[in-house]
């Protein structure tokens, strides 16, 4: 069996991560994006993978790139472009830092096999000068007047705070919906615990934005991009943690309305901050009773 790591590559000042075709498990969901049938009616090719699939491709890669610091301390950002669907082959390119290179930011991205890029933004370590892709970009709220679907939104709003506990059992259940298993994620890691994969780590950091969704009037939400930073890492199974966090934009585009959130993850016990999180979800027009006359 081959090893995740035996298939990267480097090449003119790129490191390539092999190809990976993602499954799309939730293409059951009847009333998501996720479903053929409802991604269809709002536009899209077909039911599309979540763009947080692709933060675990870069896991690998910053390992080889960075070692295991990049667990304890260091970001991946990533906006996404264009949505894939089940099966569908990706890969990481990440260009090579100088070498000997220590707090140091590079460029990232998700590419398919035609070029098609699917995620682009910044892998970092340490603590770099330049501000990470995401953290860049102009947060642009738009006039209470024009939101529909997100009229009852207000930056600045707390997001629920929620206690999270990983066991090893739900860890090792979420690593179905990843192809790359590092084997710090089954229990063989340098910090005793297993370790919690960018993917997982999306999912425990926004569980206090899941109300918000519920609240969307008929809107199919997806994901828009997603910044992942490990401040004090990395997040480990077995560990009580608490995670809180803020909305930090709410605005509307053409085709959507969005809203952007910023969490943190901290140990319950000491309030050490762990890590951070910055995401956007989107909402279709399309699918919002709101929009029906447009």
């Amino acid at each position: 069996m081959m090893n995740i790591m035996d298939d990267i590559t480097i090449k003119e000042g790129w490191m390539y991560g092999g190809w990976r075709a993602p499954l799309n498990l939730w293409k059951g969901m009847t009333t998501s994006i996720h479903d053929d049938g409802v991604a269809k009616k709002v536009g899209m090719r077909g039911g599309t993978i979540p763009g947080t699939i692709h933060l675990s491709l870069f896991a690998p890669v910053a390992l080889k790139m960075f070692g295991d610091r990049w667990f304890e301390k260091g970001s991946l950002s990533l906006y996404y472009t264009f949505a894939t669907l089940d099966r569908e082959e990706v890969r990481t390119v990440v260009k090579m830092p100088h070498e000997g290179s220590q707090d140091v930011q590079v460029e990232a991205r998700v590419e398919m096999r035609d070029g098609k890029v699917v995620a682009t933004g910044t892998l970092a370590a340490g603590e770099p000068k330049e501000l990470s892709y995401l953290q860049a970009l102009e947060l642009k709220n738009s006039n209470p007047e024009d939101i529909r679907i997100l009229s009852g939104f207000k930056v600045g709003d707390n997001l629920k705070t929620r206690d999270i506990l990983v066991t090893q059992e739900a860890a090792d259940k979420g690593l179905e919906a990843i192809t790359d298993h590092l084997d710090y994620y089954k229990g063989k890691s340098p910090w005793g615990n297993s370790i919690l994969s960018p993917t997982a780590m999306f999912g425990i950091m926004s569980q206090g934005s899941y109300s918000l969704d519920a609240t969307a009037v008929e809107a199919v939400p997806f994901y828009g991009a997603t910044e992942i930073k490990n401040i004090a890492g990395p997040t480990l199974v077995g560990v009580p943690y608490k995670t809180t966090g803020k909305i930090a934009c709410v605005g509307v585009s053409s085709k959507t309305e969005y809203f952007w959130i910023d969490c943190f993850l901290e140990e319950k016990e000491t309030g050490k901050k762990i890590a951070s999180m910055r995401h956007m979800n989107r909402f279709m027009k399309a699918a919002s009773p709101l929009y029906e006359n447009q």
